[in-house]
């Protein structure tokens, strides 16, 4: 068997029509979406709905990790749009109209915290499999899936004036993966908790990291424990026992799926 993995698509949508060639399968590890463009301003949906100054403002809030003075610009900036939620979600539909359009068969896909997956059933074809919170046998092996990102512990989400990110509480998320049993494949969109794998060099800090993922490498050796979402992480891979854990790639920015053979 040879499946390709890609995470952190952002809406390249030439490069996800390539990524499953000479694969018997791909896997889909999120962040479909391209919200707002890090590279270039007048991209993404923050771009092409506020304008460059505003996208690239919130890029520098982003990356500056000042969460409190990000949220406060911008929800100052979506107060100049009428409905920015039914906006927002038009734009995103249109999106994932392309994406899961050009979704090889068979496809498993789950969303990241940049994914709106109330939407993914009516764009995905009967041959793009949504995993998330389950295990699904691929090739005689068993691949557990876990997407989006978990809020901080004891922290509830609030939603903001335009934009909902798929996070979840940090009890949820460490139940679903607390259901996984004889896993050959762990699948994630946020990564295990190996500081690795979890800080961004360019952000200086740590992402989110998914409560419990480390506990069923340990427990059942999974072959490969594969995940996204930090896109310049200090390592690709780090080795847990005999798990090779992967970030697998910015496939945005370098639209090279990882291999996976056995």
């Amino acid at each position: 068997m040879r499946v390709h993995v890609v995470s952190d698509v952002h809406g390249d949508v030439e490069g996800l029509a390539r990524a499953g060639e000479g694969a018997d399968a791909l896997v889909v590890l999120g962040d479909l979406i391209d919200f707002i463009d890090y590279a270039d301003p007048t991209g993404g949906i923050v771009g092409t709905v506020l304008g460059a100054d505003v996208s690239a403002e919130l890029a520098r809030l982003r990356r500056s990790a000042d969460r409190h003075a990000l949220r406060a610009y911008a929800t100052e900036a979506w107060k100049a749009v009428g409905n920015p939620r039914a906006l927002v979600e038009e734009a995103v539909a249109e999106q994932y109209a392309r994406l899961f359009a050009v979704l090889p068969a068979p496809t498993w896909a789950i969303p990241g915290n940049v994914d709106v997956p109330h939407l993914w059933a009516q764009h995905a074809g009967p041959h793009v499999h949504l995993p998330d919170g389950k295990v699904a046998e691929i090739g005689g092996l068993r691949f557990a899936f876990v997407g989006g990102a978990p809020l901080p512990r004891g922290v509830a989400f609030t939603p903001g004036p335009a934009w909902r990110p798929n996070l979840v509480s940090w009890d949820d998320y460490a139940a679903v993966v607390d259901g996984f049993s004889a896993v050959d494949v762990l699948c994630s969109h946020v990564p295990p908790a190996l500081p690795e794998l979890a800080y961004d060099v360019v952000t200086r800090g740590p992402e989110a990291t998914g409560p419990g993922l480390v506990e069923v490498i340990d427990r059942d050796r999974p072959r490969a424990a594969l995940s996204g979402h930090v896109h310049q992480p200090l390592a690709q891979r780090v080795r847990r026992g005999r798990t090779e854990c992967v970030n697998v790639g910015y496939f945005r920015r370098r639209p090279t799926p990882y291999v996976l053979r056995w």
